[in-house]
């Protein structure tokens, strides 16, 4: 401190004080929250029918391991109650598992089979509202690309052969597909 000034203990606790307002008002103000905790849809929906997602695919099951997990994903977030069918819900959600390819993106310089892969799987999703009848959500091609190693030697390019290799890879590529809908859902993106 400066020779010759003092603050008193009263100033020091209204400086305080006031720092305490100022960091509250800037906290409250800065838009930041909890990532997948809040939702934009209505209060009345309270239960969200999920029936299992259509397949335009060559891939086996896959549209059966993406509905379970869009299903868990919506459970995760424990607001809403969860049914397989679209019977006595508020809203419906639907899908269509429309694409998935595998690309190589490097390949073994010996054997020349790939070592890393680019998946990219594609749906259209809706969420309807059964009481009001209308769209609460819908995008006809939510897109999802992970990168993957190939676990073993395999065709490139071939995603069922691929898949049938490394079931791990779909099932990595399916749970962070639900998340990604679930969330782009419940926080309207």
């Amino acid at each position: 401190m400066a020779p010759g000034f003092r603050r008193s203990a009263a100033g020091r606790n209204a400086a305080a004080a006031w720092l305490i307002v100022l960091a509250a008002a800037l906290h409250t103000a800065c838009g930041y929250s909890l990532a997948g905790r809040g939702s934009f849809l209505p209060e009345y929906i309270r239960a969200i029918g999920v029936p299992t997602f259509a397949n335009r695919t060559t891939i086996f099951s896959v549209e059966t391991q993406l509905t379970d997990k869009v299903r868990a994903e919506l459970i995760g977030r424990g607001r809403y109650r969860v049914v397989p069918d679209a019977a006595g819900v508020d809203a419906v959600l639907t899908g269509e598992v429309t694409g998935v390819s595998v690309v190589p993106l490097s390949l073994d310089p010996t054997t020349n089979l790939p070592t890393r892969n680019a998946i990219t799987m594609s749906a259209r999703v809706q969420l309807m509202d059964v009481r009001e009848n209308k769209v609460l959500w819908e995008n006809p091609s939510v897109v999802f690309r992970q990168e993957s190693e190939q676990s073993s030697a395999g065709p490139a390019g071939d995603a069922a052969a691929f898949f049938t290799q490394d079931i791990n890879a779909l099932d990595r590529m399916t749970t962070e597909f639900a998340r990604t809908i679930v969330s782009a859902i419940l926080e309207a993106f």
